[in-house]
């Protein structure tokens, strides 16, 4: 089914660009104690207008925090589970709401998203093992087939952890997986491209370096469960991966991309130029982000069409 999410008034991007610099600036600061910096990212990206009709409901998914957000005539049989972003450190459910209420209004999916446990508190394999717990409860639910996971940045590494630790344990695999500026090798050298560095406005090699450190032990960095980019990719579901040009994780994406379809998976891997990290996550206000919504719902139906014909 086809349908069109209500958008309000587009922001020009170079505004934008503002807003997420001074973003990272007084969130994404790693001389910052962690609780300042959720409690700081939390207050500012909770503000968000969200489609018409939307419920967001809190609920305990496999023994995880969780909202789950619908729109109004949403198919529960049908759901996406995203995680989001923060470099397993900050972030929470609100910093995707946006994005999944409207790729809901667009798909009539569900999508959820789960509050997984945060580093250093809780560091590998808390987030992974409680990514496990909400896939496992809801398979219980529905075929995998129905099933499509997501994640941001950090919340894309965990996807495609999930994925591989589903994969390797003999598992079947959900319907697909949509990867939004994964970050997925926690020991690459962010510097090594000076370039970059200097476009990205959200993200820097510091914040990226502490989160890395208090997720796990460096000499974990090298695990495909931690840094999936290490990983073998054959086996593995659909997958669409999205990023900005003007990123310090696109490298993650494009060798991602390259690494998967050489082993036979089917991949759709865009890039969005001048867009910075994370950018796909503010639908309604940024055309880039709407063209990336409009692809991960394209995605979406795609893959899990067969399994609603089944059904």
């Amino acid at each position: 089914m086809t349908r069109r999410a209500r958008r309000g008034p587009r922001v020009p991007p170079a505004v934008m660009r503002l807003g997420v610099r001074q973003l990272g600036r007084s969130c994404l600061d790693p001389a910052l104690p962690w609780q300042v910096q959720r409690t700081r990212l939390d207050r500012l990206t909770r503000p968000s207008v969200l489609p018409r009709g939307t419920t967001v409901t809190r609920q305990a998914i496999g023994g995880v925090p969780a909202q789950v957000v619908a729109a109004r005539d949403a198919d529960s049989r049908r759901t996406v589970i995203h995680f989001h972003g923060g470099g397993y450190c900050v972030g929470s459910a609100h910093t995707a709401k946006a994005w999944a209420a409207h790729l809901s209004a667009l798909t009539g999916c569900r999508v959820v998203l789960p509050e997984y446990r945060l580093a250093p508190e809780h560091p590998y394999p808390a987030a992974l093992q409680d990514a496990r717990a909400v896939m496992t409860a809801l398979s219980g639910q529905a075929p995998r087939g129905t099933v499509a996971v997501s994640g941001d940045s950090a919340g894309g590494g965990l996807a495609l952890a999930l994925l591989l630790g589903m994969r390797d344990d003999g598992e079947e695999s959900p319907a697909g997986c949509i990867l939004l500026s994964p970050w997925l090798d926690l020991g690459r050298d962010r510097r090594a491209v000076p370039d970059l560095v200097r476009r990205d406005v959200l993200l820097s090699p510091d914040w990226l370096d502490a989160c890395a450190r208090a997720y796990a032990d460096p000499a974990a960095w090298a695990s495909p469960l931690v840094s999936p980019l290490c990983a073998a990719h054959a086996g593995l579901p659909p997958l669409l991966i999205q990023a900005g040009t003007d990123e310090l994780l696109a490298p993650d994406a494009g060798l991602l991309a390259a690494s998967a379809a050489a082993a036979g998976v089917d991949v759709t891997y865009t890039t969005w130029p001048r867009m910075w990290h994370d950018f796909a996550l503010q639908p309604g206000l940024l055309a880039a982000a709407d063209s990336a919504l409009a692809q991960a719902a394209w995605f979406v139906g795609t893959v899990t069409a067969s399994a609603a014909v089944r059904r």
